[in-house]
């Protein structure tokens, strides 16, 4: 579509996706004309909603109606009971094949967004407005939506690609700096696993991410979704490639879990996950260094120490872990800076071993305190 910044091809069709500075101006045209005299749902926030709330009146006024649906925020809204509220209450407010639901909101809000947009009525659209750096960089794009389970993260899902994602940079300076922090763990995914040139950029322009300046934030945030967008085209429905996308994630999700989704955000796992993803990678071929420079980029985003862990707790997440084949459990490692691939085959002797030195001492690369 013109005037969009990227654009995802899916089985589906096609995702236009704005990002950055002035994106709302970019999309409203376009965005206004698919909400014209539909019923909207709009789900999100009270935190969200009072903070950038009417930067939407631009677009929604095109509207025939809008309902607002608002739920918990952060994780705790991935749940069955959000969910369900939310079925119960489209189809309370006459909700039909042609309504339109609107996500407003980090990447918790729009996950359950989305996916109860995939499950109501067999599927109605949505489109995804992301207001934090992790879900503008990856949760909004890409089509993967779900709950969590007490027995773990994302267990219940749907494929379900948005008509739109539109990611303002200017929403972003007002995050909290956790939050900030959470988000760019998610591009040093990308960079570290796929892109060695956005890797190298983050490492020299971190203090001014940290800060919050749009001016550089948006351009970071557009070639992290970049990066992501061609490796869903490739594989939009993750059989193969789009596995990559998942560095990091496989303790990360665990040890989320494991905490009770409570104590750890999202992106501070997931660099967690990066630490541990280092000592099963090194043995594997990765240089030392490219590694270190990992540990090193981590180190300088502040992150809060790591809880105490039973060791059998995080290993139970890990044999649930939604990505595991009956065969067991794959992991993606690094290769190379920019590199990475699908390893199977590694024994739960070694992950346990490896687990057990990781949470005694995260920050060393090595078993045995190496690092």
């Amino acid at each position: 579509m013109a005037g969009a910044g990227l654009v995802l091809r899916h089985p589906r069709g096609s995702t236009p996706i704005w990002i950055g500075e002035g994106a709302l101006e970019q999309a409203a045209e376009a965005v206004g004309a698919w909400l014209a005299e539909r019923t909207v749902f709009l789900i999100t926030s009270q935190p969200i909603l009072a903070l950038h709330g009417a930067s939407l009146m631009r677009i929604l006024k095109h509207a025939g109606r809008v309902e607002m649906l608002d739920v918990a925020d952060g994780e705790a809204a991935k749940s069955l009971e959000q969910a369900g509220y939310l079925w119960q209450e489209m189809i309370r407010l006459g909700g039909k094949r042609d309504s339109r639901v609107l996500a407003f909101g980090g990447g918790s809000v729009g996950d359950l967004a989305g996916f109860a947009a995939g499950c109501f009525l067999r599927g109605i659209e949505v489109a995804q407005f992301p207001t934090t750096l992790l879900a503008q960089v990856d949760a909004a794009l890409g089509g993967k939506t779900a709950i969590d389970l007490p027995a773990g993260k994302n267990m219940v899902g749907v494929f379900h690609h948005p008509r739109f994602v539109v990611a303002e940079a200017r929403y972003l300076p007002t995050l909290p700096a956790r939050e900030l922090r959470s988000g760019l763990v998610e591009a040093i995914k990308m960079g570290f696993g796929l892109n060695r040139e956005l890797f190298e950029s983050l490492e020299r322009k971190l203090e001014a991410v940290l800060a919050g300046d749009p001016k550089v934030l948006g351009p970071l945030a557009f070639e992290a979704a970049r990066t992501k967008v061609r490796v869903v085209e490739e594989d939009p429905e993750e059989q193969d490639r789009r596995r990559l996308l998942n560095l990091g994630h496989t303790l990360g999700h665990a040890l989320e879990a494991a905490a009770g989704y409570e104590g750890l955000a999202h992106g501070e796992a997931v660099a967690y996950g990066l630490l541990f993803m280092l000592r099963l990678a090194v043995p594997r071929g990765l240089e030392l260094e490219s590694a270190l420079r990992l540990a090193r980029l981590l180190s300088r985003l502040d992150l809060p120490a790591l809880p105490a862990f039973e060791l059998a707790t995080v290993l139970s997440f890990l044999a649930r872990d939604k990505k595991a084949r009956e065969g067991g459990l794959p992991w993606v490692l690094a290769t190379a800076l920019g590199e990475s691939r699908v390893v199977s085959g590694i024994g739960p002797e070694e992950v346990e071993r490896e687990a057990a030195s990781f949470l005694a001492a995260p920050w060393s690369l090595l078993g045995g305190g190496a690092g």
